[in-house]
C-alpha cells in the first residue's frame, strides 16, 4: 500500500471544510454573482444565507468549494477576490456561466485534484496515490485512517468517513438513494463519469459493498487545449523555475495531468507530441521510453479562455 510520508515535503491537507456537502450545480454561479456584488458576503453568514437562499452549513460549504475549485480566493481583508478563471467562466462575457460545457467541468476537477495549497486529501490520495485498480469504501476508509496517523493527525472515523463520502458524492450520482430530495441532488462533476461502480464484494466484516474504479481511457472531451493548460499550470505550480520537466512526472505524480484526468500513458505521450509541434504552446517534447523530457524557453502564462476559443493563447 502506498503511504504518504510527512518527510516527502508534501503540503498540508484538507480533510474537512465542506460541511459534508458536495458542490451543487447552482452554487458556483450563485457564489460568483454574490461575491461580485459584495466581496465580503461569505464573512457575514446571515447575509449570505439570505442572498444565496441556502442554510448556514451550506454557506460554509459553498465558501469551501469556491476556494477549492479556484473560482475566488479569500484575502487578508476578510473578502473574496474572484480569480481569472472565475471571470472567464461566469463573467458578463463568460464562456460557460451555466456549466454546460464539459471543458469547464474538467477544469473544476483539475483544480480539485491538482490543488497543493493545501491539497484535498481524498482527491490527492485516491486520484494520485491509490496503488490498486479498484477500491471499496471500507478499503479506502482504512487507508485514510492509516495515512492520517502517519501525517501526525488524529482525525476521527466520522471526519474521515464524511470526507470520503463527499469525494464519492462529487463523482457518483445519488439518484435512487434513500436520501431526501435536497441531499440527492447531483453535482456537476457527476457528468464526467470519471468514477464508476464496477461491482460488489464482501468486506472484512462480511457485508457486501460497492467496488469503484476510475475510468482510465482516452477522453475526447479533454481537448488538447485543456490538456496543455493543465500541463503548464502543473509545471508552474510544482516547478516554476525549471526549464525541463520529466514526462514521468506528468504521467504519474500525484496531482499531475495524467493522474488527475486518468489518461493512459500512450494517450498522454501522443498529446504531448502533438502539442510540442505547435510553437504557440512554448514547449518541446523529447520522447524516451525510460524518461523523456519537456523543455521550455520562456516564462509560463496560463489563460483558461484559450481553452474555449481554441486560440492556444496559453503561453505568453
Amino acid at each position: 500500500m502506498f503511504d504518504i510520508s510527512p518527510s516527502e515535503g508534501q503540503l498540508n491537507y484538507r480533510f474537512s471544510g465542506h460541511e459534508t456537502f458536495a458542490c451543487r450545480y447552482a452554487w458556483l454561479p450563485k457564489a460568483y454573482r454574490a461575491i461580485s456584488a459584495n466581496s465580503s458576503i461569505f464573512y457575514d453568514e446571515d447575509a449570505a444565507m439570505v442572498e444565496l437562499g441556502i442554510g448556514k452549513n451550506m454557506v460554509r460549504a459553498l465558501r469551501f468549494w469556491v476556494d477549492a475549485m479556484g473560482i475566488a480566493r479569500p484575502t487578508s481583508e476578510r473578502k473574496h477576490e474572484i480569480t481569472d478563471l472565475g471571470h472567464t467562466v461566469f463573467g458578463t462575457d463568460g464562456c460557460d456561466p451555466y456549466l454546460e460545457d464539459s471543458k469547464t467541468l474538467w477544469l473544476l476537477h483539475w483544480n480539485l485534484s491538482s490543488a497543493a495549497t493545501p491539497a484535498l486529501f481524498a482527491w490527492h490520495y485516491l486520484l494520485g496515490a491509490w496503488p490498486y485498480a479498484e477500491f471499496s469504501r471500507s478499503e479506502a476508509l482504512t487507508a485514510f485512517a492509516r495515512q492520517s496517523q502517519r501525517l501526525g493527525h488524529s482525525h476521527s472515523e466520522i471526519t474521515l468517513s464524511q470526507h470520503l463520502d463527499v469525494f464519492l458524492h462529487t463523482y457518483l450520482s445519488a439518484r435512487g438513494s434513500r436520501s431526501g430530495l435536497e441531499d440527492s441532488l447531483d453535482g456537476p462533476l457527476v457528468e464526467l463519469q470519471l468514477l464508476q461502480q464496477t461491482g460488489e464484494r464482501r468486506s472484512e466484516g462480511g457485508r457486501w459493498e460497492a467496488v469503484y474504479a476510475f475510468r482510465k481511457e482516452p477522453k475526447d472531451n479533454i481537448s488538447d487545449e485543456l490538456f496543455a493548460y493543465a500541463v503548464l499550470d502543473y509545471w508552474e505550480r510544482t516547478s516554476p523555475g525549471e526549464k525541463t520537466l520529466p514526462i514521468r512526472q506528468i504521467l504519474s505524480a500525484a496531482g499531475s495531468p495524467g493522474q488527475s484526468f486518468k489518461l493512459p500513458e500512450d494517450d498522454v505521450r501522443a498529446r504531448l507530441e502533438r502539442l510540442s509541434l505547435d510553437p504557440r504552446y512554448g514547449f518541446t517534447y523529447r520522447p524516451s521510453a525510460i524518461q523523456g523530457l519537456l523543455t521550455r524557453e520562456g516564462p509560463i502564462r496560463v489563460d483558461a479562455r484559450a481553452i474555449y476559443t481554441n486560440e492556444a493563447d496559453i503561453n505568453g
